[in-house]
């Protein structure tokens, strides 16, 4: 794993794994937390890029939809899930 998991990383992470995060489906997907747009999306990409977050819903939905975040089994060990 390349990227840094610094409080901010590990705080999105939680959020997903709490349920209140969602991505938008696209090659560098956007990230938002209780309905509001997340304040890092350079470490939102990078937590996408290092297969640690993905869509919850592997199948459909358009590019720039919004679909729920959920977290990879990477990306449960990250946070010691």
């Amino acid at each position: 794993m390349s990227v840094t998991l610094n409080r901010r990383a590990l705080a999105m992470l939680r959020a997903i794994a709490a349920g209140r995060a969602e991505l938008t489906r696209s090659c560098e997907p956007d990230l938002r937390v209780d309905g509001l747009p997340c304040c890092d999306q350079t470490t939102a990409h990078d937590l996408v890029r290092e297969g640690l977050v993905r869509p919850a819903s592997a199948l459909g939905g358009a590019v720039g939809q919004w679909t729920r975040a959920e977290l990879t089994p990477d990306g449960q060990l990250a946070l010691g899930v």
